[in-house]
C-alpha cells in the first residue's frame, strides 16, 4: 500500500484537470468553431469547410482500432505527454503553413495528424484514469474531467476566436491566425512538459501480450459487439440521434459570420466567440447538470429518453428563427444560441447513457463503450460532411428548416429502439 506522501504526490488534482483540458483542446478546435471560422475567414466555401473538417476529425471515430496496440511499446504516461507535445508541434506547423501557397492541403494534413495524436491521447488518458483510480475516486473526479474539458471550449471557441477577431482588424487574417495557432501550440507544449512531472508513474511500461494476441482480442471485441441483442437498432439510434446536430453545429458558426446579403447574421469573430465559447458553453454545462440529476432519479426509461431527444433536437428551431428573422440585436441572438446549447447539453446525456447502459455491458464494457462512442462520432461526422453542400445549395434559411426535418429520424429511433431493464444500484455486467 502506498505511503501518504506518495499518494499526495500523485493526487488526481495535479494531473486530471490539465490532462482533460489538453484532451479537449484539439477536439474542440478541430470540430468546433475555431477551425471553421479560420477557413471561413480565408475565403473557403461552406461545402469545402464542412467536408474537410469532417475528414480531419475521423481519427476520433476509429481510435479503438489502434488503441490496443499502444501499450505493447510504452506506458500510457508516455503516450499522454508525447501526444500533447506532438499536437503542439502540429499547431505550430499549421501556423507556418498559412504563409505558403499550399495552405489548404497542408493544413488538412497537419490537422488530420493533430486529430490522430488527440485521439491517441484520449485513449491513453482514459486508460490511466481507470488504472490509477479506485471506483470511488473515479466517481469523485469525473466532474473535474467534464469541467476542464469544457474549459477548453471556453478557451478555444471563446477566447481564441475572440482574440482572432481582435487581431484580424489590426494585422489581417493570416498574421492573426498564425498567432492564434502559435498560442494553441504553446499551451499544448507547456502542458506536455507539466505532464512529464505530474502524471503517475506506477503503471507498468508495456503489456506482455503479443501482436497476434491483441489482434485476436480485437477481433473478439468487434465480433461480440455485433452479436449483442438488438445491436443494429442501437447503432441506428446512436447514429441518427445526432443526424440533425452534425449538420447544424457545423454550419451555425459559418451562418453567424456570413454577410446579411448572403443570408447570414454578419457577426464579427469576437461576437461569435462570445456566443459559442462563453454563452453556449455555460448553457451546455447547465443543461448537462440538470439532465444528469433528472436521469439519476428516474433512470433511462422510454419516457426519459424521448424527453432527452426532444431537448436535444427541438431547440435547433432557434437557428431556423435566426435564419428567417435575421435579428440585429445581440440579446435575441444570445438568447436563441443559449437555448439551443442548453438543449444540446441536456439531451446529449441520453446518448452517453444509452451507450453506457445498453451497448457497453458485457465481456468488454470499456472497449464496447469506446466502440459505441466511435460509431456515434462517425455518424456525427458524416452528417457534418454533407452539411456544407446542402447549405450552399439551399441557403441558410432553408437549410435550418431542413435541419428541423432531419430531427424526425431521431424521434423515430428513440421511440422504437429496445431498452434493457437495468438494476440502477448495480453496474450491469451483461
Amino acid at each position: 500500500m502506498p505511503n501518504s506522501n506518495l499518494t499526495a504526490a500523485r493526487s488526481p488534482l495535479r494531473w486530471v484537470p490539465t490532462t482533460w483540458f489538453a484532451m479537449g483542446l484539439p477536439n474542440v478546435m478541430l470540430s468546433g468553431t475555431a477551425l471553421s471560422v479560420l477557413y471561413k475567414n480565408l475565403g473557403y466555401t461552406d461545402t469545402q469547410i464542412a467536408l474537410w473538417t469532417g475528414v480531419i476529425v475521423l481519427p476520433w471515430s476509429f481510435k479503438p482500432l489502434w488503441g490496443p496496440f499502444l501499450e505493447m511499446f510504452r506506458s500510457r504516461r508516455y503516450y499522454i505527454y508525447m501526444t500533447q507535445l506532438l499536437a503542439g508541434l502540429c499547431f505550430l506547423l499549421a501556423g507556418f503553413s498559412l504563409y505558403t501557397d499550399h495552405f489548404f492541403p497542408l493544413s488538412v494534413c497537419l490537422f488530420f495528424l493533430l486529430a490522430f495524436f488527440g485521439a491517441t491521447q484520449d485513449m491513453a488518458a482514459d486508460g490511466m484514469y481507470l488504472a490509477e483510480l479506485s471506483a470511488k475516486d473515479q466517481a469523485r473526479w469525473v466532474g473535474w474531467q467534464g469541467t476542464f474539458y469544457n474549459v477548453s471550449k471556453v478557451f478555444s471557441n471563446g477566447g481564441m476566436v475572440f482574440l482572432a477577431g481582435t487581431l484580424i482588424a489590426a494585422i489581417g487574417n493570416v498574421k492573426a491566425w498564425s498567432i492564434v495557432l502559435g498560442l494553441y501550440a504553446l499551451v499544448m507544449i507547456l502542458v506536455s512538459f507539466y505532464s512529464t512531472r505530474v502524471l503517475p508513474r506506477t503503471e507498468s511500461e508495456r503489456t506482455d501480450q503479443s501482436v497476434s494476441g491483441i489482434l485476436n482480442t480485437l477481433q473478439d471485441v468487434i465480433r461480440s459487439f455485433f452479436q449483442k441483442p438488438s445491436v443494429w437498432a442501437g447503432i441506428a439510434f446512436i447514429t441518427l440521434y445526432r443526424f440533425a446536430e452534425g449538420q447544424a453545429m457545423k454550419i451555425s458558426p459559418l451562418f453567424f459570420l456570413a454577410s446579411r446579403e448572403a443570408g447570414g447574421l454578419g457577426l464579427t469573430e469576437k461576437q461569435v466567440g462570445l456566443l459559442t465559447g462563453i454563452y453556449g458553453t455555460i448553457a451546455f454545462i447547465l443543461g448537462s447538470l440538470l439532465a444528469g440529476y433528472m436521469v439519476s432519479s428516474k433512470g433511462l426509461t422510454r419516457r426519459t429518453l424521448l424527453m432527452l431527444c426532444a431537448f436535444f433536437n427541438l431547440p435547433f428551431a432557434a437557428y431556423a428563427y435566426l435564419a428567417m428573422a435575421l435579428p440585429t440585436d445581440m440579446l435575441s441572438i444570445s438568447l436563441a444560441v443559449s437555448v439551443e446549447y442548453f438543449g444540446y447539453g441536456f439531451g446529449f446525456i441520453g446518448l452517453i447513457l444509452f451507450i453506457m447502459q445498453q451497448l457497453a455491458p458485457g465481456k468488454y464494457p470499456l472497449a464496447h463503450y469506446a466502440f459505441g462512442s466511435g460509431i456515434t462520432y462517425l455518424g456525427f461526422t458524416a452528417a457534418s460532411m454533407i452539411s456544407g453542400y446542402i447549405s450552399d445549395s439551399m441557403g441558410y434559411a432553408n437549410f435550418f428548416l431542413w435541419v428541423l426535418l432531419s430531427t424526425i429520424p431521431a424521434f423515430v429511433v428513440t421511440a422504437l429502439v429496445p431498452l434493457k431493464k437495468l438494476d440502477l444500484d448495480k453496474p450491469p455486467t451483461s
